[in-house]
């Protein structure tokens, strides 16, 4: 972010925090009156941000609710997490992201089939709408949406010659899957590129795209999440999982999870974390992105590039669906056997083009029958996995019983690791 931007936003935004959400003014009572450098702020815990940020009686948001949009950002049915965007911040959030969906290699004419999720305040769909509206490049949008079928998908792209997909790995793999299966003529795909977003995509499955649709480039549509807002974009020069930094709507920044230090160097591997500096009824000052990353690029450089290297400890994301561990914990703690001394943690995994989770539970005399009790209930509480599951696009749940000892820690910190992503090893 040029000094310019944040010598011009950066104060006043705090200050308004400040004044009008009583979270933020309770969390920087004791700061200076006046702050100038990012750095003067603590980084979120983001269990306090979401305890203040209820419906009812919450404490988060610097003003009413009385236009823009309200969105679902993860957790479980019991405990659902809401985004609220006001409709300035809301239009201003979307014209970011489709200057940046613009350098990504759409061109004017497009034909872009959004395979999106819509419905239940799931917000990609509306999202990616509203942004290729606002895109400079001029395309015309197929607006299929995630839950049709793959066979009426094939039919819309085929029919109405779409030249983009754009959606989750886990809908395109369902759609190469019918491909495959009913046999049709790949040189007669007049798709050219694939845009993804909601989870990485992996090898495996770009092999089978580019065999599906020859020729097809296959990019990210950007990086941004419902909670966090702004992230990053991929311009022609980002490799898989590169990201450039929104210099003047978002600051971006790597932060080193034992001295909450920022990483300024390249290729040091840290926590991602944002301040949006154009959204106000929500406000996000240093708020943890859930992801680890690290530069590429040196420190100055214009729109800076970062490159993503997983899930940290804040969630686990498999596949289009978010587990949080206190979400995982309020399940155990139901069974008798996993109370009290009982720990565990959660590793994602990716096999057999699919994405998939191992709970590893730190009791190894707890009777193993538990097992199908516990998967049941976390598909209960969280049912986007078990109809991801039932839809053959994800790896059902996976339980280890093992020693406490053998849960991972942190070998600097000697602190247990919540979330362990393996599919980047």
């Amino acid at each position: 972010m040029s000094m310019e931007i944040s010598r011009e936003i950066l104060p006043s935004l705090i200050a308004f925090a400040r004044k009008n959400s009583p979270f933020y003014g309770d969390l920087y009572r004791a700061l200076p009156e006046t702050i100038h450098a990012i750095e003067q702020l603590p980084v979120l815990s983001q269990q306090a941000f979401w305890e203040a940020n209820r419906l009812e009686g919450g404490q988060l948001l610097t003003g009413a609710m009385h236009d823009g949009i309200v969105l679902k950002s993860g957790g479980t049915t019991g405990n659902p997490k809401f985004s609220v965007f006001s409709r300035t911040d809301w239009n201003v959030f979307v014209t970011a992201f489709s200057r940046g969906l613009a350098l990504g290699g759409l061109q004017d004419g497009d034909r872009v089939a959004n395979l999106f999720y819509v419905g239940e305040l799931y917000g990609s769909f509306l999202f990616t709408h509203k942004a290729l509206e606002e895109c400079p490049k001029r395309v015309m949008q197929l607006p299929i949406a995630g839950a049709t079928t793959p066979d009426d998908v094939y039919r819309f792209i085929t029919e109405l010659k779409a030249t983009v997909l754009a959606g989750v790995p886990t809908t395109m793999m369902s759609l190469v899957d019918h491909i495959d299966k009913v046999g049709c003529d790949p040189a007669a795909s007049t798709v050219r590129l694939i845009l993804f977003a909601g989870e990485a995509m992996y090898p495996d499955q770009r092999a089978r795209l580019e065999a599906c649709f020859p020729g097809v480039e296959i990019r990210s549509i950007g990086y941004a999440s419902t909670d966090a807002g702004l992230l990053g974009f991929a311009d022609l020069s980002c490799g898989p999982n590169e990201f450039r930094c929104y210099d003047d709507d978002a600051l971006f920044e790597i932060i080193d999870e034992e001295t909450g230090s920022p990483i300024v160097a390249p290729g040091i591997e840290g926590l991602a974390v944002v301040t949006a500096l154009r959204r106000h009824l929500m406000p996000i000052l240093r708020y943890p992105v859930g992801d680890r990353a690290r530069w590429v690029d040196a420190h100055g450089t214009a729109h800076r590039k970062f490159l993503l290297r997983g899930r940290s400890d804040e969630s686990a994301r498999v596949g289009p669906v978010t587990l949080y561990p206190e979400d995982v914990r309020s399940v155990l703690a139901s069974f008798p056997a996993c109370q009290g001394a009982c720990d565990f943690q959660l590793l994602t995994i990716h096999r057999d083009g699919k994405d998939g989770l191992i709970l590893r539970i730190g009791n190894r005399n707890a009777d193993p029958a538990l097992s199908a009790q516990i998967i049941a209930a976390i598909y209960e509480h969280r049912p986007m996995y078990g109809q991801l599951l039932a839809q053959g696009k994800i790896l059902p749940i996976d339980i280890e019983w093992v020693d406490a000892t053998a849960l991972e820690i942190n070998p600097r910190s000697g602190k247990l690791k919540r979330v362990i992503d393996r599919r980047f090893a």
